[in-house]
């Protein structure tokens, strides 16, 4: 199945997915990014992956890590974002505080 082209005029697709680093990757939140990446994949747009680091009692990087674990491991891939990089980083939102001052 080929692409779907967008209606002259609109805007091209552009889905993220933000999740939390706050524990182990549940079904929910793997499901959201296979729909996002799909959808992104069959209508040639794009896929953001961003971390919503904010709450510093409970994100961890061992989380974070079995975030990009399990994206990987599904054959996952995005494109902009954290460990790929793009026009509007950083990716962590820990790291954008300045951005919304």
């Amino acid at each position: 199945m080929g692409a779907v082209i967008p209606a002259p005029g609109s805007s091209p697709v552009r889905v993220r997915f933000c999740p939390s680093p706050t524990g182990t990757p549940h079904v929910g939140l793997i499901r959201t990014a296979l729909f996002n990446w799909a959808y992104a994949r069959h209508t040639g747009g794009t896929l953001v992956f961003r971390i919503e680091d904010t709450d510093a009692a409970r994100d961890s990087e061992e989380s974070y890590q079995q975030l990009l674990d399990a994206l990987r491991w599904l054959g996952l891939d995005w494109d902009e974002g954290v460990e790929v990089g793009g026009p509007h980083e950083p990716y962590r939102q820990s790291q954008r505080a300045d951005i919304y001052q």
